[in-house]
Formats: structure tokens, sequence, C-alpha cells
């Protein structure tokens, strides 16, 4: 069977198809869905209390996040490839467009914060040139608010594929970025890390257990990056 573009197997899985996330090295888990498509739990708030000011949301998915932005008066935009994630956010009430984040987006030099939650510092597989070009939508003395992986995570790139009833997509590039990783990465780019610490485990819904490349699993952890003043 023909792979299709790893957009369109997301915007099935967004759809509730069951799809599976499956590494080069023949590592297999089931994609959270529901972890994207549920509201906003007491960990995502606790992540959301560093954004400041206008907020963009990249990789914004179905849009929890996104909407819980604009539930607290934060302007905020939701920036994603699949277009049935675009739907889902703006059916939520929040704005959206779906658009490659390394391509021109609206405000560019005007977000206060950058999000990058769900482990979406790893789109593209080079958290180097993501975050380049993260620094770019930021105005000055801007900050960038990241989910990372737990210590102990073995950071790098990898290649990843989604398996579904569509069929399964092509390949696309990932990268995962641990908590002992954040700082050196971050330097590279002339960013500092202000504050990274663990999230508050949510009463409900927990992240799942079995691994799976794309997002954190288990203990959930924030670093909030700054311009280096060194």
């Amino acid at each position: 069977m023909t792979a299709v573009a790893a957009e369109t197997a997301f915007a099935h899985a967004f759809a509730r198809e069951e799809c599976r996330v499956v590494s080069v090295d023949g590592r297999s888990s089931r994609l959270p869905v529901e972890d994207w498509t549920r509201t906003a739990d007491a960990a995502d708030l606790a992540l959301l209390s560093h954004c400041a000011g206008p907020t963009v949301d990249l990789g914004c998915g179905p849009g929890r996040m996104t909407e819980a932005l604009t539930a607290r008066g934060l302007p905020s935009l939701g920036v994603d490839v699949v277009r049935e994630a675009v739907a889902q956010t703006e059916a939520r009430g929040g704005r959206a467009v779906c658009r490659d984040l390394f391509e021109p987006l609206p405000g560019e030099g005007w977000w206060a914060t950058a999000l990058l939650a769900d482990g979406n510092l790893g789109i593209g597989g080079d958290p180097l040139a993501l975050l380049a070009r993260v620094r770019r939508l930021l105005v000055p003395g801007g900050r960038v608010v990241a989910e990372v992986h737990p210590p102990g995570t073995p950071s790098g790139p990898l290649l990843a594929e989604l398996v579904c009833d569509c069929g399964g997509s092509s390949q696309f590039p990932w990268a995962v970025v641990g908590a002992d990783a954040i700082g050196s990465i971050a330097a590279e780019v002339g960013l500092a890390v202000r504050r990274l610490e663990p999230l508050p485990h949510p009463r409900a819904l927990p992240r799942p257990s079995a691994p799976t490349p794309l997002t954190p699993a288990g203990d959930r952890w924030v670093a909030v990056l700054v311009e280096d003043a060194a």
C-alpha cells in the first residue's frame, strides 16, 4: 500500500483513527491522540503559566493549549501543518493557521512567547535549526517555553512513520530532546535556560506509560529559554 504524507496520516489520527508510531529501529507505540484532544489539565496549565504576552503555539495539534491560552486572555495563534488540527483548534475558539513553521508566519518578530509543548522541540529533527527559527519569531527579550523529555532520556534525531488504517505515512524526521541536553542545545543558538523543572502530575489522564518517540512519557518537564545575556 502506498504511503501517504505524514500530514495526511496525522489528520486521520486527529479524526480518531487508531495510529501507531514506528521508529526506524522497529520500536512501536500507540500515538496518544487522546492526550492532545482533551482539555488542558493541571500540568498543562502549569506549563502555560510560563507564557507571558502574545504567544504562538507551534505544532498546536487539535488546539488544547491554544484554547487554554485564549481562556487566560493571552493573544495567541496556533500553527500546524495539518488542516484537521487547525480546524479543531478553531472549533475550540482559538486562532490558528495551517502552515509550516519554517515558512513566513503572522506576527514575525512580535511574539513574546513561543510555545513548544508535547515534545514539539523535535519538529523537523533538528532542534538547533528549530530554535534559530523560533528566535526570529520573538520580540527582543522574548522567551521559548518548551516541554522536554525527563532527565535520563537519550537525546538525538530519529526517523519515524505513522501506521494506521489509511495505510501509514512516509518517514518523517523528529528529535528527542531531554532535560539533560536542553542547556547545551540552547546555548548553541544564543539562548540560556532560565528555568528547568518538572510539571505537577495531573489527577487524571496521566501520560501513557509506554514511551513514544514523539511525546514525553512519564514525568513532564518544562524548560524556559531566554536570550543569553553573557
